[in-house]
């Protein structure tokens, strides 16, 4: 894990790290904001995944797009990330994933590319930050079985 205060890029405001290669499983879906790449707009992208891969994957606009991107190399299926914005200043989403990826109560999953210096391992030409808002009634962030965060505010 790393704590990005303004160091890693601007603005700061999040903290990231690695998840272990095999280990994503369950489904998720990003219907808060657009997913942007390469400056492409999808919305309403759902993400399967099973033993740290996505399995599938739809999106309510621009699919083709989504899923040309998933079929870029091996790695584009695996998590290359998973990051929790903690920005207080950054309240609105902006279509600027650097500003995006740190809203506090946010989480960001990386498709692709891993950090080698975080531990990732696995290795592709996309890493691409797609952002889920957890400030919503009945969203939550259990770390190792603990309530740490509920409707977007901390609870530790």
């Amino acid at each position: 894990m790393k704590v990005d205060a303004g160091g890693a890029n601007i603005p700061g405001g999040e903290f990231f790290g690695c998840p272990v290669e095999d280990s994503a499983e369950g489904t998720i879906r990003f219907c808060e904001f657009p997913a942007v790449y390469l400056g492409r707009e999808m919305t309403g992208i759902t993400l399967p995944f099973e033993a740290g891969r996505v399995v599938a994957a739809s999106a309510e606009t621009n699919e083709e797009y989504l899923l040309e991107m998933l079929e870029s190399d091996e790695g584009t299926r695996a998590l290359g990330e998973l990051g929790i914005g903690c920005n207080p200043g950054i309240t609105r989403y902006r279509r600027n994933t650097l500003f995006d990826e740190k809203i506090d109560g946010t989480v960001h999953l990386a498709l692709g590319n891993g950090m080698p210096d975080l531990g990732g391992q696995n290795v592709s030409r996309i890493h691409w930050d797609i952002v889920k808002d957890l400030r919503l009634p009945d969203t939550r962030i259990e770390l190792d079985g603990e309530l740490v965060q509920e409707d977007g505010r901390w609870l530790i």
